[in-house]
């Protein structure tokens, strides 16, 4: 990286790595500049698509563009995703459909057109992995990117990498998203979240104890409403509280997690970006901003987790003998049911429909804090015997 040590700036509209204190870039005009003392050496990326699903559905809407937008179901669903102008109005994924409507009665309702997603989640897949094949996908429309080899192959710093991948997503796929980049994935998801929508920030070795300090416990990875709650009864508000706590102590009152609330509070993270590989199982879930009993919500819910696995499993040519139903209590019980399918799953319709159904099963009136499905018992087709032929078709998901 040597070659970029004199270079502090970047410029985010021609990818350019620059010195000098100009407000404009000197190669193209451009004002959107990025300072940073550690600009060019650092390596581990965070790319977060822009309210991807709404987005999608403005490119391809143009009329819809000012207006607000929310993709989702009917009024005894959830959320799947709003624009920002939605958001602004007080409409956040996952929440009651008709909380939405009343805070934002104007909105555009559409339904989820997980197909169009998936198609434009992979061409935004085939560009990061133009510049590195390690890139580890969150879902379908956020990833970790390793760039740590790309000024050797390529002659470009990582930071000027990430600008030119987002220029791409705007310019051939009509998305745009955020970038976050730092020394470790914590803060590189930390810094996506930042500047949304279009932002690219860094956080440093440097500033990295110092940034964090202050901030609410939120903030780091793994704390969701219910953990922050617990850590707020033991007088745990911000990061800095929490370095007061010893290692012992944390794992005493949280387990496993405590030891990572330790670490992670001292900017510490090993964690390394892994890109998909073959794996005996393969899933995805999400945590609610609070607990919900509602089983037609979570059926909701369930559905684009269904596509993401649906999606993995296609990209990796595997089937699944089991689907796994995963579920966390207000308490954090976690409950996991499996149940074997014949002929093994490939398609998001059976896999949400086996998970409705084992949920259907589960006492009613327990609050739930996190959902998840998944398969396991992966088989490859290619070197096993061949599943029926109509594997996979049952009733299709609602939308």
């Amino acid at each position: 990286m040597a070659v970029f040590d004199d270079c502090k700036v970047l410029c985010r509209d021609c990818a350019a790595a620059l010195r000098g204190s100009e407000p404009r870039c000197p190669k193209c005009g451009g004002r959107r500049l990025v300072r940073h003392e550690e600009l060019h050496g650092l390596a581990i990326g965070h790319i977060d698509c822009d309210a991807f699903y709404a987005t999608v559905e403005k490119r391809d809407r143009p009329e819809l563009v000012s207006r607000p937008l929310i993709i989702g179901g009917d009024r005894r669903g959830v959320v799947a995703a709003c624009c920002y102008i939605a958001r602004m109005a007080g409409v956040r994924s996952a929440m009651p459909m008709w909380q939405a409507l009343e805070a934002c009665p104007d909105a555009v309702v559409l339904r989820p057109d997980m197909a169009k997603y998936k198609a434009v989640g992979r061409q935004a897949r085939e560009l990061m992995h133009a510049f590195t094949p390690l890139v580890e996908p969150l879902s379908i429309d956020e990833a970790f990117l390793d760039l740590s080899g790309v000024a050797e192959r390529l002659s470009i710093s990582p930071a000027q990498a990430l600008a030119e991948l987002v220029r791409r997503f705007e310019n051939q796929l009509g998305i745009t998203a955020s970038v976050g980049l730092s020394y470790n994935k914590l803060f590189a998801k930390i810094a996506s979240d930042l500047e949304k929508p279009r932002g690219f920030s860094v956080i440093g070795r440097g500033q990295a104890l110092d940034f964090l300090a202050p901030k609410p416990v939120s903030i780091l990875w793994g704390v969701g409403p219910v953990l922050q709650r617990k850590l707020q009864s033991d007088g745990i508000r911000t990061v800095g509280d929490l370095r007061g706590w010893t290692e012992i102590d944390l794992v005493r009152r949280h387990g496993k997690m405590g030891r990572l609330l330790h670490r992670f509070a001292r900017g510490q993270d090993d964690r390394r970006v892994e890109p998909e590989s073959p794996s005996k199982s393969i899933s995805a879930e999400t945590t609610f901003d609070w607990e919900t009993a509602d089983k037609g919500a979570l059926k909701d819910a369930l559905l684009p987790l269904a596509e993401t696995v649906a999606r993995r499993l296609s990209a990796a040519g595997l089937r699944g003998r089991s689907v796994v139903l995963k579920m966390k209590t207000a308490d954090f019980q976690t409950i996991t049911r499996s149940r074997r399918v014949d002929p093994p799953a490939r398609s998001a319709g059976l896999i949400w429909q086996t998970g409705c159904e084992m949920l259907d099963a589960e006492p009613a009136g327990r609050s739930i804090r996190l959902i998840g499905v998944g398969c396991t018992d992966l088989l490859d087709p290619e070197t096993e015997a061949e599943p029926g032929l109509f594997d996979g078709f049952g009733p299709s998901p609602p939308g």
